[in-house]
């Protein structure tokens, strides 16, 4: 079937790669489907240009924002508590007689012992640095 009329290109490009029975295909499984059924002068250049402003298929294919860096090899310590990693652990039920509702997690890297401390939500650089 030859088409020329862009609103009967759009259905069929839309058949062959939106449908829910198409699942989406790449660039070339679309292609195949439409030139099994259909030509016209462009229709390489369409299915490619179609295929690419998909919505679906850039937000479930292209991997987005920024790349991650090289991977490097991190030195081990090589005694305890050289090396520390902290993070915070928020939006906890407030427990505790003080009403603690957040907790310090330090992790010696070299025994990866763990320390907990009790904090709250609001606790001040100084508070944190104040903590025992």
């Amino acid at each position: 079937m030859v088409l020329f009329s862009r609103r009967l290109i759009n259905t069929l490009l839309l058949e062959c790669h939106d449908n829910i029975y198409s699942g989406h295909l790449s660039e070339d499984r679309t292609m195949e489907r439409i030139k099994t059924c259909a030509w016209w002068p462009s229709w390489r250049k369409d299915v490619i240009v179609y295929c690419d402003s998909c919505d679906r298929c850039q937000k479930a294919n292209k991997a987005t924002g920024k790349r991650f860096g090289l991977m490097i090899h991190i030195q081990e310590p090589s005694t305890p508590w050289e090396v520390v990693h902290m993070d915070w652990v928020t939006a906890l039920p407030p427990g505790g007689d003080k009403g603690y509702s957040s907790c310090l997690v330090i992790v010696d890297r070299y025994s990866k012992t763990p320390i907990f401390l009790p904090c709250h939500k609001d606790d001040t650089a100084m508070d944190t640095a104040l903590l025992n």
